[in-house]
């Protein structure tokens, strides 16, 4: 776990020192932050599945039957990231001219992906409970659910507020 919690403080230094220009950063277009969001989405899941293999202690046998679980949760948990990242893009592309009807329907698009997230977590729950031991599910969703927090707090970041 040593290596977990020094990769999240890291990223953590990093995420306050580099995306606090970003934080209120208008856009004509969009384009900007779209760009700044694909290298970060790039950089997290290129290091997150060696992250979970560090620091999720798993027999041959384990990992057999986890990893081909895991890379179907996270395949269903990007398709939500993916419509994460399309109302970021709506967002920053309009945000000059952004209208309270669309703030509204953004935010409610926002909070409609986050309950599909966790109805996705809740559906792997036992899916992975059939690979793995209880205590190591666990310790896999506890990890996990960290580093898409992590992912989360870098993308809050680089959003411009709405402008009143």
């Amino acid at each position: 776990m040593k290596v977990f919690f020094a990769f999240l403080v890291m990223m953590l230094a990093f995420t306050v020192s580099q995306t606090s220009a970003f934080a209120q950063r208008e856009t004509a277009n969009g384009v900007e932050v779209e760009k700044d969001l694909n290298l970060l989405r790039r950089d997290i899941k290129a290091d997150k599945k060696k992250l979970i293999a560090a620091n999720l202690p798993l027999t041959a046998d384990e990992a057999t039957k986890f990893w081909p679980v895991y890379d179907e949760y996270v395949a269903e948990m990007s398709k939500a990231y993916d419509e994460f990242y399309g109302v970021i893009k709506d967002y920053a592309a309009n945000q000059k001219t952004i209208t309270d009807a669309q703030a509204s329907s953004m935010i409610k698009r926002w909070a409609d992906i986050q309950v599909r997230q966790a109805r996705t977590r809740q559906k792997y729950i036992p899916l992975v409970e059939k690979t793995i031991a209880g205590k190591k599910a666990a310790l896999f969703f506890q990890i996990d659910r960290r580093l898409y927090a992590l992912m989360d707090m870098q993308v809050a970041g680089q959003i411009p507020l709405v402008v009143q």
